[in-house]
C-alpha cells in the first residue's frame, strides 16, 4: 500500500502538469464515468489527503483517486509514448497543452461535486503532510482504543493519515515495541507521532520511505524488508509474521532483541545476546 508520502510526490507532479490549463483531452475509463465530459474545464490544483488524491475542477467538481495496492499515475510530456503499462490498465486521462497524465490500475476514481468532499475526507485522522496537522488530535485517536495493537492503530487511517505498511513496522521499531503490543503501552505516543511526521517530511520529495537517514541500498530500512537479514542496530536476524485477518491482512517485520512485547511463535532465527553492528549487506 503506497504511504502517504508517495501520493505527496504523485499529486506535486499533476499539479504542476494540469494546474491552471484548461483540460484538451479528458477520459474516465471506468463505467460510471464514462461518458463524463471533462475537456475544456480548467484543473484549479491536485491536492493529497493522507492517501487520497483530489483533482479540483473548475465548475465544482472534483476528481477523487485513490492508489491503494497497485494504482499509480505517470505524467509524460507531449508527444511522448506511454509507457506505463497496456491501454486495459488505464483508468483515468487527463491532459493539458503542458502533458498527460495517465492513471494505471486505479482502484477508485470517482466524480464528485468538490462541495462533497467532506464524505470521503472528513472520515481520515490529521494528515501527516498536510496542513491540518495536528499532532495532539492524533494522539487521542490512536490511544481512544488502548487494547488495539501497534500496527493496526498505526495504519488505520481514521488516527493519523499517510501512514502505510512500510511506516507501521519502521515506527514499531523506533518506539522498539513489537507490532502485536497494545498501544496503550506505547510509553511516549506524542514522540512516535512527532517521529512519524518527521519520517514522511524527510522522504516527500524522494522515493525510498529512507528511516535509517542512510540512502544506500540495503540500508534505508530497519526492519522493513529485511527478513532474515541482521537488524542494523544489534545484527540480530529480522523476522516477520502475517498481521491481521484476510483478505486485509499485511506481513510485518520486527527484530526480537531490540522490540520487547508479545510476538507470534517464529522458527529459525534466535535473538542474538546483544553486540551492535551495520548490516552486512546480505
Amino acid at each position: 500500500m503506497p504511504e502517504g508520502d508517495s501520493v505527496y510526490r504523485e499529486a506535486a507532479r499533476l499539479h504542476e502538469t494540469l494546474a491552471g490549463r484548461p483540460l484538451t483531452h479528458a477520459e474516465l475509463r471506468v463505467p460510471a464515468h464514462a461518458t463524463a465530459d471533462l475537456a475544456g474545464r480548467r484543473v484549479l490544483e491536485v491536492r493529497p489527503r493522507g492517501k487520497h488524491m483530489l483533482t479540483r475542477l473548475e465548475g465544482g467538481l472534483t476528481l477523487h483517486t485513490h492508489l491503494r495496492m497497485d494504482g499509480r499515475w505517470e505524467v509524460y510530456s507531449p508527444g511522448e509514448r506511454w509507457t506505463g503499462g497496456p491501454a486495459h490498465q488505464i483508468r483515468a486521462v487527463l491532459g493539458t497543452e503542458r502533458g498527460t497524465a495517465v492513471g494505471y490500475r486505479l482502484p477508485v476514481v470517482e466524480l464528485l461535486r468538490t462541495t462533497d468532499e467532506s464524505r470521503i475526507v472528513d472520515r481520515l485522522g490529521p494528515d501527516l503532510l498536510g496542513p491540518d496537522w495536528d499532532p495532539v488530535e492524533a494522539v487521542r485517536r490512536l490511544l481512544a482504543r488502548p487494547s488495539r495493537p501497534l500496527v493496526e492503530a498505526l495504519l488505520d487511517q481514521r488516527n493519523l493519515a499517510g501512514i502505510g505498511n512500510v511506516y507501521a513496522n519502521e515506527l514499531c521499531f523506533v518506539a522498539g515495541l513489537t507490532p502485536w503490543t497494545a498501544i496503550g503501552e506505547l510509553p511516549h505516543p506524542d514522540r512516535l507521532v512527532e517521529r512519524a511526521r518527521q519520517m514522511l517530511e524527510a522522504n516527500k520529495l524522494r522515493p525510498g520511505h529512507i528511516t535509517t537517514g542512510d540512502l544506500r541500498p540495503g540500508y534505508r530500512h530497519w526492519v522493513y524488508g529485511r527478513a532474515g537479514r541482521p537488524c542494523p542496530r544489534c545484527v540480530t536476524p529480522v523476522l516477520t509474521a502475517r498481521q491481521g485477518e484476510p483478505p486485509y491482512d499485511r506481513v510485518v517485520f520486527w527484530c526480537p532483541f531490540c522490540q520487547r512485547g508479545p510476538a507470534p511463535e517464529v522458527t529459525g532465527a534466535r535473538p542474538a545476546r546483544g553486540g551492535a553492528g551495520r548490516p552486512s549487506g546480505r
